[in-house]
């Protein structure tokens, strides 16, 4: 089936002159003449069957309908420069990823990592995009997403990475001249906004008593709850993945226990099976895999007695 979609001439011509909301300066601008603005903008409309401007006299305003077909023709025209900008500057014979991942995930764990990745696999260029929810991948534009394991992944191949165990962690002068596990309930408790329950289900899970979980400032992400506790504003209930860094510095202390049971299973996200990819979604997914298999090697040895 044909594609109905007007020139790239007019359609340039018509979202200059929608910026500027003057044919004089669209054409200015775009270093044609005022007349051949408007005779673009014309065949616009003809091929719509819709009006964009009204005309009065020697001046013109944008109707409704191009209002709104202009926010849309600017995002498209934006998004094809960035797109065809991005081609211009490829190596030849390279490839590139463009993975979805979920923001805390990307700054914490993948990026510090991905130096590894570049030194394997020069030719890959790998893109990260933040994402907080699920999405469907076919047709998104992504070869792949690292996100949380969900029920909307479901016709997709997801893959198994690492367990995402929450553990309450602050500054060591938050609890300077306390006991070894200071009552939590003793301090000020930062909180996630997505997950307003965590408090109280890790209380639950591990036995503690909470007189008001709900209580403390509140934070889109767990990065901020890190640098937050870092800041010394209170205890931050984190994964402990992303902190094991300042841990072992001792800039974080966290002297209560996990809570095993208030987690989440971060996975790969495919749109076929790996050994069908293509090589380079294949090459990462491998390398992926393979570091969280080493974390998980790490911590299996760290925490057995």
């Amino acid at each position: 089936m044909r594609r109905k979609i007007p020139s790239s001439t007019a359609l340039t011509a018509f979202e200059a002159a929608a910026r500027h909301g003057s044919f004089a300066r669209a054409a200015e601008e775009l270093s044609i003449t005022e007349g051949a603005i408007s005779r673009q903008i014309g065949r616009l409309e003809s091929f719509l069957g819709v009006s964009l401007f009204e005309r009065v006299g020697n001046r013109v305003r944008l109707l409704p309908n191009g209002e709104r077909y202009a926010a849309q023709v600017r995002e498209s025209l934006d998004r094809l420069d960035r797109d065809s900008q991005y081609l211009m500057g490829q190596p030849k014979e390279a490839a590139s990823l463009d993975i979805a991942v979920t923001p805390t995930f990307a700054l914490r764990w993948l990026i510090p990592r991905l130096p590894a990745f570049t030194r394997a696999h020069p030719n890959i260029t790998v893109h990260l995009s933040e994402r907080t929810d699920p999405f469907a991948l076919a047709g998104s534009g992504f070869d792949a997403a690292v996100h949380f394991e969900h029920p909307a992944w479901t016709g997709m191949r997801t893959y198994p990475l690492l367990q995402e165990v929450l553990v309450p962690v602050c500054h060591p002068a938050l609890i300077e001249g306390a006991k070894a596990c200071v009552s939590l309930d003793q301090l000020p408790r930062l909180h996630r906004r997505q997950s307003p329950d965590a408090w109280q289900r890790y209380a639950e899970k591990v036995g503690i008593t909470l007189a008001n979980p709900a209580v403390g400032a509140r934070y889109d992400l767990h990065a901020m709850l890190i640098e937050a506790a870092l800041a010394g504003l209170g205890v931050a209930l984190v994964p402990r993945l992303y902190v094991g860094t300042e841990l072992e510095q001792g800039r974080l202390v966290a002297p209560w226990p996990q809570g095993e049971a208030v987690s989440k299973t971060f996975c790969l996200v495919l749109s076929e099976p790996i050994g069908l990819t293509a090589g380079p979604v294949q090459a990462f997914a491998r390398w992926l895999q393979d570091e969280a298999r080493a974390v998980r090697m790490e911590t299996d040895l760290t925490t057995t007695p």
